[in-house]
């Protein structure tokens, strides 16, 4: 295709597999928008993101790149560290950057800023460093982290638009289990202690949680108003849009108040299929919409109230899959992953079952605009373009790397599962073609699959890289949660 597409990434926080009602015929609440993007694109049914919790996840997206490959190995960042993907990594926004695109973010980033002094001493006349606009991105709008991080303000470009210069801390949600993040604030830490019972967190005075949804899509919707000729004239974009929806706080706006049939988590995705909607008719009114790619993805399954959402509404977070956030199983890492585009794929309204991995948009994307990804990027990124293109090839991924919040791995390959052990937990081995629950662990049964499946993913950690190619360095050296693998064995591999 001579004629390069705009591309648009929606990436989700923390909603379940069965948070999207053309995935769930049993969901207590409805999503048109989510089932348009099926409707008139692909659903991929066996679409799973690269890490259970928000940083790694975001890393393993923007890279192509397992994020446990660098040096964060289990958790999240806080809002204020070193930003994960250093400035020589290719990301998303360079490699579409090289190709002529415009590139913006807007949303949640969750992958490490420096900003400018220490709390209690900053200068907010100083820009902010080691951000979206220096990995690629032309234009930024956002917030640093989950909002329960602190250092909330809506930043644009280097700048907080209004800085933080005042305290809060979590307070009641009347929607929610969960918390708050609303005025009123306290002008200190010490103030904020004898509100709140704690020093809290550095905020804007003009920042409210339940303002980003609505925020980020009026600021995504005018940045491509603002790109409208240009893409018209042959200069596509690629826009990253990252919705903190629905990770806690669950705070939906007023007028989503008792839609749906489970409670403020039911009205908080109702919202979020809301604002996809509204990209989806910009798009269609601008007269971009035909070629246009939009991805529409989650960071990881559901936070742990999707055991009490099942029990008072009979909502499954997680569709049939066991587990949710954290969780090595399939309910922590397979997310609602849906790709629509008009003029691209072939026979819309198809469920793809096939195996891929939100880390396999960056080798995708690059084949789509005609780029050739250099050795060092995209290590474990697999293109499924074919896929878009032609509905009967089937697609075969090499074996897939998951990863659970607090180390442990998994492969899969075909429809076998294996669970690595780590630390004191054994070996888990599942047939997901007839146990997609992971209810009976087959360890003992397939021994020549465990043997098999054991080396693979070995040799995927040890070379640096899932695809074929020069082998890569780790960032690190051994890791206590490669339990399977001797450091002797490691670092004769990486030596190789």
């Amino acid at each position: 295709m001579t004629e390069k597409p705009n591309v648009i990434v929606i990436f989700t926080d923390d909603q379940g597999y069965g948070d999207a009602s053309c995935l769930n015929p049993d969901a207590k609440f409805q999503t048109p928008n989510l089932d348009r993007l099926s409707a008139e694109g692909i659903a991929f049914t066996n679409g799973h993101c690269s890490d259970t919790v928000c940083t790694p996840s975001r890393y393993g997206l923007l890279t192509g790149r397992y994020s446990w490959r660098t040096l964060k190995k289990q958790g999240v960042f806080p809002a204020e560290v070193p930003c994960l993907i250093t400035d020589e990594r290719m990301t998303l926004a360079s490699m579409f950057g090289a190709n002529g695109y415009d590139t913006a973010m807007v949303g949640k980033w969750h992958l490490g800023m420096n900003f400018p002094g220490e709390v209690d001493n900053r200068d907010w006349r100083q820009p902010v460093t080691d951000m979206p606009l220096d990995k690629g991105f032309d234009y930024f709008y956002g917030i640093p982290a989950s909002l329960n991080y602190g250092i909330l303000a809506w930043f644009e470009g280097r700048y907080a638009r209004v800085p933080p210069t005042v305290y809060t801390a979590k307070k009641p949600n009347n929607r929610h289990m969960d918390y708050r993040i609303m005025p009123p604030y306290e002008n200190t830490p010490e103030e904020t202690l004898e509100a709140l019972g704690t020093m809290g967190m550095e905020v804007a005075p003009d920042f409210i949680d339940n303002e980003c949804l609505t925020r980020f899509t009026d600021k995504a919707i005018e940045w491509m108003q603002g790109k409208e000729a240009s893409a018209k004239s042959g200069k596509p974009f690629f826009l990253y849009l990252p919705f903190t929806s629905p990770h806690y706080p669950v705070c939906p706006r007023e007028e989503f108040w008792n839609q749906g049939d489970c409670g403020g988590y039911g009205e908080f995705m109702i919202e979020t299929d809301h604002h996809v909607g509204r990209v989806l008719d910009y798009l269609e009114q601008s007269g971009l919409d035909d070629n246009t790619i939009v991805v529409y993805a989650s960071d990881n399954g559901p936070e742990n109230s999707w055991r009490g959402r099942i029990e008072e509404f009979g909502h499954h977070s997680n569709g049939i899959y066991r587990g949710g956030k954290r969780d090595i199983y399939e309910g922590g890492h397979r997310v609602p992953f849906f790709m629509r585009w008009p003029k691209g794929i072939q026979n819309p309204g198809r469920k793809c079952d096939d195996l891929v991995g939100l880390v396999d948009l960056m080798a995708t994307f690059a084949e789509v605009v005609g780029a050739e990804l250099p050795a060092d990027a995209g290590e474990d990124s697999q293109s499924f373009a074919k896929i878009l293109s032609d509905s009967d090839t089937p697609h075969e991924r090499l074996p897939l790397i998951n990863h659970g919040a607090g180390g442990r791995f998994a492969i899969t390959e075909g429809t076998w599962k294996l669970i690595m052990a780590h630390k004191d937990e054994p070996l888990e081995l599942y047939d997901l073609a007839n146990d997609p629950g992971e209810t009976k662990n087959a360890i003992g049964d397939h021994p020549e699959i465990v043997a098999d499946l054991s080396d693979k993913i070995t040799r995927i950690v040890c070379n640096g890289r899932t695809t074929p190619g020069e082998n890569q360095a780790n960032d690190t050296d051994y890791w206590d949660d490669l339990t399977w693998i001797s450091s002797e064995d490691y670092q004769e591999r990486q030596l190789r």
